[in-house]
């Protein structure tokens, strides 16, 4: 694994949603080696372990990366204090990113909550060819649903309590949107339960699924055991690190706790 650590500038900072935030980062030598769903860990000042972000949008001709991120704690709430001009301490990219097939192909994305945003990365391969399922709690949290709509994607919008778009969860929009024809592929990022649920879909319709798994981090790199996961081996099942080995594994590959 490839990656790169040091300071870089913050050249452009927005507030899209309550305690939700859009960054662009100036890191070209990141941003060249950069692939959809792999992640950033910034060192947030004061705190000891570093807080890892996923990638939302590469731009390697102009050196930029985007990400967006929730606050969730002291570190994300020191990070959202970060103004334009500030140097950001990066170390990245980490991790395994998404396979993408031939732009032609027909895939899913499906994102819940903080899971969307490495899911503009890829949908951006494949454009008018990509369907964006994507879930929040209610429609103030609902976020990046005009950068898939812009893209040309076929955008269903899904919130907990009915407020904007389908009320329910993202796995009946996958299932509606598999019933009307075949997909080559589905990708998923959000919460367990969510992605524990899309790769049963998946099974059921014979669709090949990659899910990015959420876990905490300690060193983002390998050298410690915060994020294992079990994964199915040959021989029963092994732990691998999420950070090092994933965030994407394939879906049927992942032991999901019951």
């Amino acid at each position: 694994m490839s990656y790169l650590q040091s300071s870089y500038p913050l050249i452009a900072k927005r507030a899209i949603a309550k305690q939700t935030y859009d960054f662009t980062i100036h890191c070209p030598e990141i941003a060249v080696q950069s692939r959809a769903g792999q992640f950033v860990h910034i060192r947030v000042p004061g705190h000891t372990l570093r807080r890892p972000i996923s990638i939302c949008g590469i731009d390697a001709a102009k050196g930029n990366i985007r990400i967006v991120f929730e606050v969730r704690g002291s570190g994300t709430d020191e990070m959202a204090k970060f103004n334009v001009g500030d140097q950001v301490d990066i170390l990245g990219p980490l991790g395994n990113g998404f396979t993408l097939l031939g732009s032609d192909k027909k895939a899913l994305v499906v994102g819940g909550g903080i899971g969307v945003p490495p899911m503009v990365e890829v949908a951006k391969h494949y454009g008018e060819n990509a369907t964006a399922v994507i879930g929040f709690r209610s429609a103030s949290a609902v976020i990046l649903e005009e950068d898939f709509a812009a893209m040309g994607c076929d955008v269903r919008l899904c919130t907990d309590d009915g407020t904007r778009g389908h009320k329910g969860f993202v796995t009946d929009m996958v299932r509606q949107r598999l019933s009307e024809g075949a997909a080559d592929i589905i990708y998923a990022c959000g919460p367990t339960p969510m992605l524990k649920s899309v790769a049963e879909v998946a099974k059921e319709y014979g669709v090949r699924c990659q899910v990015s798994l959420e876990e905490r981090m300690g060193c983002g790199i390998g050298a410690c055991l915060v994020c294992a996961c079990k994964i199915a081996a040959e021989k029963g099942e092994a732990m691998k690190h999420v950070c090092k080995d994933g965030p994407v594994f394939e879906a049927e590959t992942v032991i999901f706790d019951k």
